[in-house]
């Protein structure tokens, strides 16, 4: 007898086929005399739409809202109907008798596997593959130590119970919204807050109105001593008072103290430490960074899985750490693997903790050697931050002394503080070690002629959010909104609202929604974005509800609350819901609306604003007409090398440059000539013209899966 392996996509299912040597390559799976390895195509079985239960709901309508089926049902995806046919008659073998689960070990790809296995008749015993990293080393340990189905039960409710109550919540809600404003709009339990966030923090820029404060410095020896005011002075004439009683007064050391201390490295990677660092230092958006990580995990099997909200390691893992380490050894930090492999790699608490650790650990490389050749600019330096925060924690922590010299003046203090480092330890990874002298006082020196010097600065408003700093917000949303500790304790056991593995696709959701912007970086809420929130009900704009549909569904996953007593709570909460926003007397106002007219239905388009350019799309919520009007592309311009904007299509199509650059497609496509027949390279233009994302309708993640 057999056992079907289900991947979630073929380029692991062909791993792992390797592995178990599945050799006889057929359509659709691959197979020996133990094992038929096949693949899922991410979800190949989803939520029906409205629709498939009544044809009624195929308009939509607000008047027949809310639409809550007595019982949910799932159909198979037609687009990839092909595929699950070809995984149901695995399954469905006579020659079968188990199911090794093999999709991402986590909460949705234990939805994508068992969502299809329910479609498939015989009701087979289950196992699961559980790995963070899909080496060979990995695959054939896992398969050593495959887990009983039934243990990830509570996995698969939780995951039916998100998908079902974000259907019943979201698509009666979008739908509400939509036809009462006659607006393409949506909302949603964690893009909702999360939009709320941006405002708020905009709101509080716009508020603030700057102070000036005032200070007091003298410079002795070179070095710069602060008068020690205890906080913030905003009392100028209080500043000048004290100024002119310390011009006539001597001064002399009271203290001089060092003392030696220890920074230890920062924790390792989770999914969303890492998403805020790759933007820091390379701008990279929180949905690139999480797409550059699956290939480095897919494809090229350099890091572990990813979605992750772990920072440490468990004990079982120390004895792979020389192999992580020495898989390195082909990177800029050659010298410090060298080094650390001169020693035994041992593992510490500061990262290795069984308590801390739950379905998967913090993301570390693997012992795969890394091919720098075969990396892209992006995956090579999300593998260099990950390379990079792996070392640190292995090396020693770094030593340093402050040295605080205290003047006493009448009876006003200044200090001035020194720090020298003794020994880089991990922070060799990042600078070089530069000697500094220490300052040379004594304790009781006397200092004569000090002049003293009055300072001013003024106060500074919060910064806007960018990518970086909003994710972390989602992380911890009790730093921006006024919430009573029970909140605040939720939040914390939470996580925050979303999770590491859906907050990258809320932002870009917000983007496509055109309810946010970003503008050199400051992410702002739009006018569409403000009248959403507006018109969104109070309780959908609240971190804490949230917050608490994730700890009850991490409950329903341990087992610990009921699925059923869940949905029921979705579904009176959807109720009220639809209830307050029929009963609402707000008005919806596009401030975006163009002269040009709809080619498909005829009424006016709107123009908004896309993360590449502009575009134009109907304003009516059933018609999908869209046009583009101009878009950033990847093509260079040829004097200041900047990103180039497209204006228009065909050959008479711009290309524009803020340089004053311009050309035509016609005359570019000329200049990047590559052949005799005059005709340019599909490849050469395809490379030159590569989109990161493709020109979406903004609205069309909020209005996915919903046939108008």
């Amino acid at each position: 007898m057999k056992s079907v392996v289900l991947a979630e996509k073929p380029s692991v299912a062909r791993d792992i086929a390797r592995v178990l040597g599945c050799s006889q390559n057929k359509n659709g799976y691959m197979e020996n005399n133990r094992y038929i390895v096949t693949w899922a195509l991410g979800h190949l079985v989803t939520n029906a739409d409205p629709e498939q239960y009544d044809v009624k709901y195929k308009t939509w309508d607000l008047n027949v809202l809310p639409i809550l089926p007595d019982h949910m049902k799932t159909v198979v995806i037609g687009k990839t109907r092909k595929q699950f046919n070809t995984v149901k008659a695995q399954i469905e073998r006579n020659d079968v008798n188990e199911i090794i689960i093999a999709t991402d070990a986590g909460r949705e790809g234990e939805l994508v596997a068992r969502l299809i296995i329910e479609k498939c008749k015989g009701n087979k015993p289950v196992k699961r593959l559980w790995i963070s990293s899909v080496t060979d080393r990995a695959i054939k340990d896992g398969f050593q130590r495959l887990k009983d189905g039934k243990a990830y039960q509570g996995l698969y409710d939780a995951a039916m119970a998100r998908s079902e109550a974000d259907w019943i919540v979201g698509i009666n809600a979008t739908r509400a919204l939509t036809t009462k404003y006659d607006a393409q709009l949506s909302t949603g339990r964690v893009q909702t807050p999360t939009l709320q966030m941006v405002k708020l923090r905009q709101d509080e820029i716009n508020a603030f109105k700057p102070r000036n404060y005032y200070g007091i410095t003298t410079t002795v020896k070179g070095t710069k001593f602060t008068w020690q005011s205890g906080g913030q002075v905003f009392d100028e004439a209080k500043v000048d008072q004290l100024l002119n009683e310390l011009n006539s007064e001597q001064g002399y050391v009271v203290s001089v103290e060092t003392v030696e201390k220890k920074k230890y490295p920062e924790l390792l990677y989770d999914l969303t430490s890492l998403q805020q660092d790759a933007y820091k230092r390379y701008q990279y958006s929180a949905k690139e960074t999480l797409s550059t990580m699956q290939n480095l995990y897919e494809s090229h099997k350099l890091v572990t899985y990813p979605r992750t909200d772990a920072n440490y390691l468990s004990e079982d893992m120390v004895p792979t750490l020389k192999d992580r380490v020495a898989a390195l050894g082909g990177t800029v930090y050659r010298q410090t693997v060298v080094q650390l492999l001169k020693s035994p790699v041992k593992g510490s608490t500061h990262f290795i903790n069984d308590a801390k650790v739950s379905d998967h650990h913090a993301i570390v490389p693997t012992e795969v050697r890394a091919n720098a050749a075969e990396l892209s600019l992006r995956e090579r330096h999300i593998y260099e931050l990950i390379a990079e925060r792996f070392l640190s924690v292995l090396m020693k922590p770094y030593r340093y002394t402050v040295q605080t010299v205290t003047i006493q003046v009448g009876k006003t203090q200044f200090t001035a503080k020194h720090e020298q480092a003794v020994d880089l330890g991990f922070k060799a990874l990042y600078e070089p070690l530069t000697e500094t002298a220490a300052l040379s006082f004594k304790q009781g020196e006397v200092i004569d002629q000090l002049k003293l010097t009055k300072t001013t600065g003024e106060t500074t408003p919060p910064p806007y959010f960018n990518e970086g700093t909003l994710l972390k917000a989602m992380e911890n949303p009790s730093a921006i909104f006024k919430l009573d500790k029970a909140q605040k304790a939720t939040l914390k056991e939470t996580g925050g609202i979303g999770t590491v593995a859906t907050r990258a696709d809320i932002i870009e959701k917000l983007y496509h929604l055109n309810a946010i912007e970003n503008r050199d970086g400051r992410l702002r809420v739009t006018n569409k974005g403000k009248q959403l929130l507006e018109l969104a009900p109070d309780a959908l704009k609240s971190p804490d509800l949230t917050a608490d549909w994730e700890y009850k569904l991490t409950q329903i996953e341990k087992g610990k609350y009921n699925k059923r007593q869940f949905i029921e709570e979705m579904r009176t909460f959807t109720k009220t819901l639809i209830a307050d926003i029929k009963a609402s007397e707000d008005k919806f106002k596009h401030d975006n609306l163009t002269s040009t007219e709809c080619p498909t239905c005829g009424k006016f388009m709107l123009e908004v604003k896309t993360r590449n350019g502009k575009m134009l799309v109907c304003q009516d919520p059933t018609c999908k007409t869209k046009k583009n009007v101009q878009r950033q592309t990847n093509a260079r311009c040829p004097n200041c090398k900047k990103k180039l904007t497209l204006h228009g299509t065909g050959k008479k199509a711009m290309y524009s440059c803020s340089c004053g650059f311009r050309e035509t497609q016609e005359a570019m496509d000329k200049r990047f000539k590559s052949n005799k027949t005059g005709k340019v390279s599909k490849g050469e233009m395809k490379k030159y013209m590569k989109q990161d994302e493709p020109v979406n309708n903004p609205f069309a993640d909020a209005l996915k899966g919903l046939k108008l």
